[in-house]
């Protein structure tokens, strides 16, 4: 299924798009204006002359030219008029941003809509969903926050307050998205169709799914065993309980299958099941990190001997190796560091001296130098950094970082953490080092066992899939 006219549209045809914005009414024509779409984008409202300056059509059949995709938000009742309108004007793609179709019961609407866009050559987004996001040709439901490059990642999500939420946090993480699609209902398009399509985009990399049911099992596995093949894809399923489907029922009118039947199903079939919406974003964050991971043999190094003990705990039961390091990699990292209360063995216990971001980068060299190692993992905290700028004098930490970023050949993973509460000192300072980091292209984690889980499960992904050519160590 050819999707670009819905995700590169050369025209819009907002219906129902006004001025008054009250009563939950979403302001899809004033959003893609103000994030710069380069097409035309015609209103559709017959009770108003212009919406944001804006010429209105009275109706879809008024307008100039036919329209790639046209976006609804316009009571249930017209939905029938609309479709049959749509289909007269040879739209290609229609989105119901409108509720109170079959997860009220209202199926059979559902049905006679999907049968008459079937007279012609159109296509349904949804309903009940808030719809598409294209950072590259600029079409949202938010406004969107700019991105210097257009992104490598693709979200499918069933809910539209999920994938809203998705949205959000990838902003604050510095993730680079793509396509997002909030597919609601999907009583025409389909999550199968969206994944058969990202498959084969090249700029997709990673591609994350928010799930509660499907509606043609043996396509969706099709398709997800041929996306898998080429890229991770993480999928988060609600509906895992009675009530749980109960829930999902009334909101999508979505209906759940048994759950351990489910997981095992998609596993089997290359998926990355997560257990919560967190789990999906620290994959997801991984997955955009500008050196791939391609081996879970894992150097670490941080300040305290405790630090290194719980590290190393959770680091064997996720599967992950930690390696002596070489000889010659623990003779430089000696170099900068005294021999008490330290350890330059793996994990890499700098003491009082891992207070210093320099000897920090100094060690994160030597690690990167040795063979044996194919992650580094950074430990640092946040009194840390604050000490080190304001005790030691050492130069900003963000200049650090960036330095990290490009004298580091191997894949850097690193946890920042912080122990002390309600202190706007420490806030700041964890945001703007968590900045750094990300701008420097790190996927960075506030719990060591977060870091450790992503590596771990997405080596199991890796391992079966080797990115490229690189040989993948094991």
């Amino acid at each position: 299924m050819n999707l670009d006219s819905l995700f590169y549209p050369k025209n819009i045809a907002v219906i129902g798009a006004s001025d008054n914005l009250g009563g939950g009414k979403m302001p899809y024509f004033q959003i893609i204006r103000a994030n710069g779409f380069k097409g035309s984008i015609y209103p559709v409202n017959p009770r108003r002359g212009t919406v944001d300056g804006v010429k209105a059509y009275a109706s879809i059949d008024e307008l100039p030219e036919p329209v790639d995709f046209a976006i609804v938000a316009a009571p249930v009742e017209q939905s029938m008029d609309i479709v049959k309108a749509a289909v007269r004007k040879h739209i290609k793609f229609i989105h119901f941003f409108t509720s109170g179709f079959g997860e009220t019961g209202n199926r059979q609407l559902e049905e006679d809509l999907v049968r008459e866009a079937r007279k012609g050559h159109l296509r349904i987004v949804g309903p009940n969903c808030i719809g598409i996001h294209c950072s590259e040709s600029k079409i949202s439901f938010t406004f969107a926050p700019e991105q210097e490059l257009p992104g490598t990642v693709a979200f499918l999500g069933q809910s539209g307050g999920i994938t809203g939420n998705f949205l959000a946090l990838a902003s604050t993480r510095k993730i680079p998205l793509n396509k997002v699609v909030s597919y609601g209902n999907q009583i025409d398009l389909r999550l199968e169709e969206y994944l058969d399509y990202l498959a084969d985009d090249k700029k997709i990399r990673i591609i994350a799914c928010y799930v509660e049911d499907i509606k043609d099992p043996d396509h969706f596995l099709q398709s997800l065993k041929k996306t898998t093949a080429k890229k991770p894809v993480i999928i988060l399923k609600g509906g895992k309980t009675e009530t749980g489907s109960k829930a999902a029922a009334s909101h999508t009118g979505a209906m759940a299958s048994d759950y351990t039947i489910w997981a095992a199903v998609i596993r089997q079939h290359g998926g990355l099941l997560v257990d919560n919406f967190d789990q999906m974003m620290h994959l997801v964050m991984l997955g955009t990190a500008k050196k791939p991971l391609r081996g879970k043999r894992v150097g670490f190094l941080g300040a305290g001997g405790g630090v290194s003990v719980l590290f190393s705990d959770l680091a064997v039961q996720a599967g992950l190796v930690l390696p002596e390091l070489s000889a010659r990699a623990q003779q430089k990292i000696s170099e900068k560091i005294m021999g008490v209360n330290t350890s330059t063995v793996n994990p890499v216990d700098l003491g009082a001296f891992g207070f210093d971001l320099n000897v920090m980068l100094h060690t994160m060299k030597a690690i990167d130098e040795d063979e044996g190692i194919d992650v580094i993992v950074p430990y640092f905290s946040v009194e840390y950094i604050m000490r080190s700028e304001t005790i030691l004098q050492v130069k900003n930490n963000a200049d650090t970082i960036m330095e990290m970023a490009h004298q580091i050949k191997k894949p850097v993973i690193p946890i920042l953490s912080s122990f002390v509460e309600d202190n706007l000192d420490v806030e700041r300072t964890r945001i703007t080092t968590f900045a750094a980091l990300r701008n420097a292209g790190f996927p960075v984690y506030i719990k060591m066992q977060d870091a450790i889980y992503s590596i771990g499960t997405y080596f199991e992904w890796v391992a079966k899939h080797p990115l490229g050519k690189t040989r993948v160590t094991s």
